[in-house]
């Protein structure tokens, strides 16, 4: 999965206006001008698509924690140069303040099977011997299942 399409989607999930988007990256002191932001949406066979960058996206991730956890005291979240599909699932995971269980029962809302030990090998340290790579398929998996609970 690239960038963008993650971006669609989460924007798709949530119905986010493009003011929407643009205020979720402001809460991060990011500016995106509207003109960034639809670059970005465009659909992959458009040639005017432009790639948005990991640090971009991390951004973005950030700015929805905050969007719907509400503000931590301290410093503003830094975004990561490098983003896994790990580490976009946790992002996601502390955003929409998920237990495994829940994302678990998400997984099994779109018939989809996922052990409890499968889960947690995907938010170990990625050094840890039992840790797994969150697959492309696993996170369209993923996104399909917020997309049914969240598009009613």
């Amino acid at each position: 999965m690239t960038n963008n399409d993650i971006l669609r989607r989460v924007r798709y999930v949530f119905d986010f206006s493009d003011s929407q988007m643009i205020a979720i990256f402001k809460l991060v002191n990011h500016d995106v001008s509207r003109a960034d932001l639809s670059d970005w949406l465009k659909k992959e066979d458009d040639p005017l698509l432009i790639e948005i960058t990991d640090k971009e996206l991390a951004t973005f991730l950030n700015g929805l924690i905050i969007e719907k956890r509400g503000k931590r005291e301290g410093p503003l979240p830094e975004a990561e140069d490098f983003l896994s599909n790990n580490m976009i699932l946790k992002k996601l995971k502390i955003a929409l303040d998920l237990k495994s269980d829940d994302i678990l029962d998400l997984f099994a809302s779109i018939d989809k099977k996922l052990s409890k030990h499968e889960l947690s090998a995907f938010f170990r340290n990625p050094d840890h011997k039992s840790y797994r790579d969150f697959l492309d398929q696993y996170l369209r998996y993923f996104l399909n299942a917020l997309q049914k609970k969240y598009k009613k």
